[in-house]
C-alpha cells in the first residue's frame, strides 16, 4: 500500500505542476489575446489546447486527492481532518465551479480568470507547504489567507487588464 500511495501522492504533485503552468499559460494567452480586442483562430485554438491541458490536471488532482483523503481520513473522519486537507478540498471547488461557470460564461472576465489563476497557485503553495511539513494551519488561517489572496489576484488580472486596455486607446488616438 506504501508504494501506492507513493506513486499516488507524486501523480498529485505532477497534476498540480501541470495546473499552474498551464494556468500561468492560460492567463498569459488570455491577455495576449484579448490585447487588440479581439481573439482570432490561431488564439483560440492555443488556448483550447491549454485549457484541455487544465482539465486534464484538474480531473489528475480530483482522482488524487480523493485516494489520499480517504486513505489518510478513511478510518477518523471527515470531521476530525485538519485545515489542511479542508484547504485543498476548498479550492478544488472553487477551481471546478469556477471552470464550470466560465464554461457556460456565467463568470464574468472581471473575477473568473484571477479566481482560477489564484486557485491554481494556491494549489501549488498547498502542494509546497505539504512537502516541507507546514501543514498545521487552521481552517480559518487559511480561508483569511486564500479570500486576501483571491482579491489581491482580481487586482492584479484587473489592473493588467486596464494598463492593456489603455495602452490600445492610446494607440488608437
Amino acid at each position: 500500500m506504501t508504494f501506492f500511495i507513493a506513486l499516488v501522492t507524486i501523480l498529485q504533485v505532477v497534476g498540480v505542476s501541470l495546473g499552474v503552468g498551464s494556468s500561468t499559460l492560460a492567463i498569459t494567452n488570455f491577455f495576449v489575446a484579448i490585447a487588440d480586442g479581439k481573439i482570432d483562430d490561431t488564439e483560440r485554438r492555443m488556448m483550447g489546447v491549454v485549457y484541455v491541458v487544465l482539465r486534464v490536471a484538474m480531473v489528475v488532482i480530483l482522482v488524487t486527492t480523493v485516494i489520499l483523503i480517504s486513505y489518510e481520513f478513511g478510518g477518523a473522519g471527515v470531521l476530525n481532518m485538519p485545515g489542511f486537507a479542508w484547504a485543498e478540498i476548498i479550492v478544488l471547488l472553487v477551481l471546478y465551479t469556477n471552470a464550470l461557470l466560465m464554461t457556460h460564461h456565467l463568470m464574468p472576465s472581471t473575477f473568473g480568470p484571477a479566481l482560477q489563476g489564484g486557485s491554481w497557485y494556491t494549489l501549488g503553495v498547498l502542494a509546497a507547504l505539504q512537502i516541507l511539513d507546514y501543514t498545521g494551519f487552521t481552517l480559518g488561517l487559511f480561508i483569511m489567507a486564500y479570500i486576501s489572496w483571491l482579491i489581491l489576484a482580481v487586482g492584479i488580472v484587473n489592473g493588467i487588464m486596464a494598463m492593456m486596455k489603455a495602452k490600445k486607446e492610446n494607440k488608437q488616438v
